[in-house]
């Protein structure tokens, strides 16, 4: 396909008529009359030979393909506003804009909330959205990123996309802190015995397949989406989880639960702010990117490798 030769607004109309579902509407929502936006559903028709919307009684639905464009169309709008609202300059202080970076809750943690701190201070007229992250970062990374600011996420999980370094941080392991049967250390033989607690979303946590290189398949009980539920999930019970050090330190006092240093050496997580490339000329995100290593620099030290 020559891209010169596509006609952009049909983007538009793509994801207006996949997301309302109804000629009308779309036309409404982007400014078309009936007719005009009839006609746009047609050219896209004959682009994708395919119907992409079908009459169902009183209502249309998407055909298989229209269900599959619906997500790239939307992260196809988002890249191209990015592309176009960039700027020369910004002025932080009296500027309005939308930044919005997709994270764990363990990053909003750590680092998301120290980001916002500063935005609130330095740039009120900015407002940060910050989305959890889920697997089609790995599946998708090129459309993911170009539909957003920026992506944090430790390295091991995407590349080939600028990235900004952030911090450093460790894993060690969590349990009860009246745990009958754990001491003052923890040993592999312990990890493979005991019942354990795990962060289900493997992209966010590699160390999980660093274990299954060691030969140890933990016996899991429980897993979870969030890195704040560990020490609950964990108090009280037999059971162990592996925690990143900073928000262990976090969470300390929240719960009966105590941090030991991990029977194995552990590949040690860096943070890093993924983006793509279509941000970098833009004067507002350069500024996000600076202000973001700013704040990582100003995080507390890792300090000595132990828990």
């Amino acid at each position: 396909m020559n891209l010169a030769s596509l006609d952009l607004n049909l983007v538009v109309a793509l994801r207006a008529l996949l997301e309302e579902r109804n000629v009308t509407r779309a036309g409404l929502r982007i400014g078309l009359s009936q007719p005009a936006t009839s006609a746009a559903l047609a050219r896209l028709r004959h682009h994708f030979s395919d119907d992409l919307l079908v009459r169902k009684g009183n209502s249309y639905e998407l055909t298989p393909l229209g269900g599959a464009l619906r997500e790239p169309a939307v992260n196809a709008c988002a890249m191209l506003e990015r592309l176009f609202t960039s700027r020369a300059d910004f002025h932080p202080a009296t500027e309005q804009r939308d930044f919005t970076l997709l994270a764990s809750d363990y990053a909003i943690a750590i680092f998301g909330a120290g980001l916002a701190r500063v935005l609130h201070t330095e740039a009120p007229g900015v407002r940060l959205h910050l989305r959890h992250v889920d697997s089609r970062i790995v599946e998708a990374t090129d459309t993911v990123l170009g539909g957003v600011d920026g992506v944090l996420m430790p390295h091991g999980v995407i590349s080939g996309f600028p990235t900004v370094e952030l911090y450093r941080d460790e894993w060690v392991c969590m349990v009860a802190a009246d745990h009958p049967d754990v001491g003052d250390s923890i040993t592999m033989d312990d990890l493979a015995r005991l019942p354990w607690v795990v962060y289900q979303r493997f992209f966010d946590a590699p160390v999980t397949r660093q274990l299954g290189m060691l030969g140890l398949r933990p016996h899991v009980e429980v897993s979870v989406q969030s890195f704040h539920l560990l020490p609950e999930l964990v108090a009280g019970t037999r059971r162990v989880a592996l925690i990143q050090r900073r928000l262990a330190r976090l969470l300390y006092g929240l719960a009966p639960v105590r941090t030991l240093r991990c029977p194995f050496e552990p590949v040690p997580l860096q943070e890093a702010l993924w983006w793509h490339p279509v941000h970098g000329q833009d004067a507002a995100h350069i500024w996000l990117r600076e202000t973001a290593a700013r704040v990582a620099a100003n995080l507390p030290s890792l300090g000595r490798s132990c828990a």
